[in-house]
């Protein structure tokens, strides 16, 4: 069940697209599919979910700083200048909302998945996985990136 094929990447996407409109008003477009390295800018702050169940592996929501305020001060519904314990908590529970419907999603097409907890990580770091992964931006105000990012083993 590992390959990477619309499949398995579709209901990541339309979840994200939705949620995002549902509860941050944001009409954000599908990016070009890519290959991501193993290190993450210093001003990212990442989602990280895992998937277990029929289907395991990982996702990671990464968002530059910029991002991550905006969208955050949508969710809380006030401005948001970095993120702190509310802000990072918002942006935790996007990810839950997002894998949440793909869950549900997948469900419907017979694949049992559960997800984890986020854990939030801010700043600069690398990462080493043995799973495939893709990387699909999200792209809204012109400027501003989400990269989901699937990893399925």
């Amino acid at each position: 069940m590992g390959d990477l094929n619309a499949d398995f990447i579709n209901p990541f996407l339309v979840s994200a697209t939705k949620i995002l409109k549902d509860m941050c008003f944001i009409d954000a477009k599908i990016g070009k599919p890519f290959i991501r390295g193993n290190n993450i800018d210093n001003d990212s702050v990442i989602i990280m979910l895992g998937i277990t169940g029929q289907m395991r592996g990982q996702v990671m929501i990464i968002l530059n700083q910029l991002a991550a305020c905006d969208i955050a001060s949508k969710m809380i519904m006030m401005p948001v200048a970095e993120i702190d314990e509310l802000s990072g908590s918002a942006i935790c529970e996007l990810g839950n909302m997002i894998l949440g419907n793909a869950a549900t999603a997948f469900s419907t097409k017979g694949v049992a998945i559960d997800i984890t907890p986020p854990s939030l990580c801010i700043g600069k770091m690398a990462f080493m996985t043995t799973s495939k992964s893709i990387c699909i931006p999200l792209t809204y105000d012109d400027n501003k990136v989400i990269e989901l990012n699937i990893g399925i083993a």
